[in-house]
């Protein structure tokens, strides 16, 4: 947050933690685009508020990363604009920062007030900015209000507002990204006669055509990435020389770099195991009972069908911190766990 004095958007806004939000969302959901339902979850799960303030409070933040096994880049400031070009609402980001920064100089909100209705009030802004339904900028609203309330007025002005994804991607409809995503790999005319060989395209950057391996029927994502060979460690340090554009340390569930965000086809990958579920909340990325929730370890989930993913920009083991909020336990006893 900035040191400076709080706009009354931002006191109303830090009034409200991940749960908070997590249900605002839940309440959101049936407003928002289906091409951005899913998008606008993994995004909230790639940037929780829980994360920044356990590095706000931390006497020495630099220990906190190395306790925790911090990789990658964790501080959404360091990537205000691009942390959700995986949205296809990234495409109105800067009528919705226009419409926060307005909002955010204005008046208190008014008592009662629900998130929810600060997020259609942004959202309803951009679209009308743009001249599109507003189902298609609710879920960049909510991301845009997070970003806010997590970097403060200062860092979110001084933030390009700019959109990332090159002039061909960004003609898509809606539509035709629903329709890529939902595309039936059917192997061929006898493809219903083939078993091993049957191969599923795994995306996992939906704005750039290269951005993508193929994985073999009942494979582990995570395993099918390894056969692109291509130098992504040059662009993503967490990613091992001939291993892929997925960040992967064991592939067995202990190390969770490998963790994913499922934009589409969450249905085609297999359910969860025991050992993903029980690891999953310790790396404090996800605690569901859902059998295919949208939060995946790729070296464990196996591909059914084409799916559509994207890699978030950091892991590590922030479960424990939030073990140790809850049960009061030091930080010697979480480093030692």
């Amino acid at each position: 947050m900035s040191s400076k004095r709080e706009s009354p958007l931002e006191v109303f806004l830090n009034r409200h933690d991940d749960a908070a939000w997590r249900e605002t969302l839940v309440t959101l959901l049936p407003a928002i685009h289906e091409v951005d339902r899913n998008a606008a979850q993994v995004w909230f799960h790639f940037y929780p508020l829980a994360l920044l303030r356990a590095f706000q409070a931390a006497e020495d933040p630099a220990r906190l990363a190395q306790e925790l096994l911090m990789q990658g880049s964790w501080y959404l400031k360091d990537q205000l604009d691009a942390s959700h070009t995986f949205l296809y609402g990234h495409r109105f980001w800067p009528e919705v920062k226009r419409a926060v920064v307005q909002l955010a100089g204005g008046v208190e909100i008014p008592n009662g007030r629900t998130l929810a209705e600060v997020v259609r009030e942004v959202a309803r802004a951009a679209a009308a900015e743009r001249k599109v339904d507003e189902s298609l900028t609710i879920g960049i609203a909510a991301v845009g209000l997070m970003a806010l309330q997590q970097v403060g007025s200062e860092e979110f002005r001084r933030a390009p507002g700019e959109v990332l994804i090159d002039r061909r991607h960004l003609k898509r409809t809606p539509e035709e990204v629903l329709r890529e995503r939902a595309k039936d790999e059917g192997q061929g005319l006898f493809g219903f006669l083939r078993t091993a060989d049957r191969r599923w395209t795994v995306v996992w950057d939906e704005n750039a055509d290269d951005r993508r391996f193929k994985a073999l029927d009942k494979q582990e994502v995570a395993s099918g990435a390894q056969a692109d060979k291509r130098p992504w460690h040059e662009t993503d340090a967490r990613c091992t020389v001939n291993e892929g554009p997925i960040p992967v340390q064991c592939r067995s569930a202990s190390c969770g770099t490998c963790w994913v965000g499922v934009l589409g086809g969450a249905d085609k990958l297999s359910e969860t195991e025991w050992r993903e579920r029980k690891v999953m909340p310790l790396f404090g990325y996800v605690e569901t009972d859902d059998p295919k929730p949208l939060i995946r370890l790729s070296c464990q989930a196996r591909a059914e069908g084409p799916v559509s993913v994207v890699i978030p920009p950091w892991n590590g083991y922030f479960g424990k911190y939030l073990k140790r909020v809850r049960e009061g336990t030091s930080e010697e006893a979480v480093a030692s766990s």
